[in-house]
């Protein structure tokens, strides 16, 4: 990494900072909404990062290093952003902890270190450098992202028991926090979770925002809004560009008391999408108190 005070590399005889450096801070400072924009299942990634306590994923690198195998995963042992086995299979954290602005960029940054490494290493913490290339920029892009999610993090291990007293200690703290979690297998990035006693549905919907208030607020002025029988829409949070909506499902409703509705439920809320006819008078006093239940995370 060039110093700011350093000359700039570009040959211009000016400092860093006072040169190329400036864009680049510039650069740190513009967060990007939608750092999954481009990728398959960009809602699913969205999940992994945001839904997830313990999930894993393939992923196809391009370019000079297609033949390495990259395993994306929710979190990491100590935290670190990406690790590198001892036969050279990668695994990277997508629930790293970010500095910048563009978790792209900082994901990518992960990736294009754990992938200069050929076997054995973990990839430390640092400041997204200049250089750093984006996520999309190291992936197939028209890859899916396939999800397992797990009941623990075992699979940090992959079998192997001889390992440090530092990460069989994170192993254990983070199996004893993980929340019950599901992802349903007939709609795309929608999950069941089961947290402090409650039944949840948590869904990421990958339209624009306000057609997914539009088309909800459609369904609720039609009480057409509930997913299943006694359930209870919460509202949604906002995502990396994206809304989560959230139902309270009855105490007892497991993953599959919900498969079926939630098929149906994504026929109704696909229809309202497609009506572009204006809202009438009790759809628009559905919205606003729709927006009201709103809520911005990231």
């Amino acid at each position: 990494m060039v110093g700011g005070r350093e000359p700039c590399p570009c040959g211009s005889g000016r400092r860093y900072k006072a040169c190329h450096g400036r864009a680049a801070a510039r650069q740190e400072h513009v967060r990007v909404l939608r750092p999954f924009e481009g990728l398959a299942n960009e809602a699913d990634w969205v999940a992994m990062r945001e839904l997830i306590p313990a999930g894993t994923a393939e992923l196809t690198v391009v370019g000079e290093h297609a033949d390495r195998h990259v395993t994306l995963s929710t979190v990491l042992p100590m935290a670190y952003p990406a690790m590198v086995r001892g036969d050279g299979r990668i695994m990277l954290a997508v629930q790293l902890q970010t500095a910048s602005a563009d978790l792209s960029r900082e994901l990518g940054d992960a990736l294009a270190r754990a992938l200069s490494i050929e076997s054995g290493g973990a990839v430390p913490p640092r400041p997204v450098q200049p250089e750093s290339p984006k996520l999309q920029e190291l992936l197939d892009v028209t890859a899916p992202l396939r999800i397992t999610v797990h009941s623990g993090f075992d699979y940090w291990l992959d079998g192997n028991d001889e390992v440090d007293a530092d990460t069989r200690a994170s192993l254990e703290r983070a199996n004893e926090a993980i929340v019950p979690t599901a992802r349903l297998a007939g709609v795309e990035a929608a999950y069941w979770v089961s947290i402090n006693g409650r039944r949840q549905l948590r869904w990421v919907l990958s339209q624009p925002e306000d057609d997914v208030v539009d088309a909800f607020a459609r369904l609720e002025a039609a009480e057409r809004l509930n997913v299943v029988e006694g359930a209870r829409y919460l509202g949604s949070f906002r995502a990396l560009g994206l809304a989560i909506p959230v139902w309270d499902l009855p105490d007892t409703a497991e993953i599959e008391d919900v498969e079926e509705p939630a098929i149906e439920f994504m026929a109704r809320y696909t229809e309202a999408l497609a009506d572009d006819s204006p809202l009438d008078h009790d759809q628009r006093r559905a919205r606003s108190a729709l927006r009201a239940r709103q809520l911005t995370v990231q």
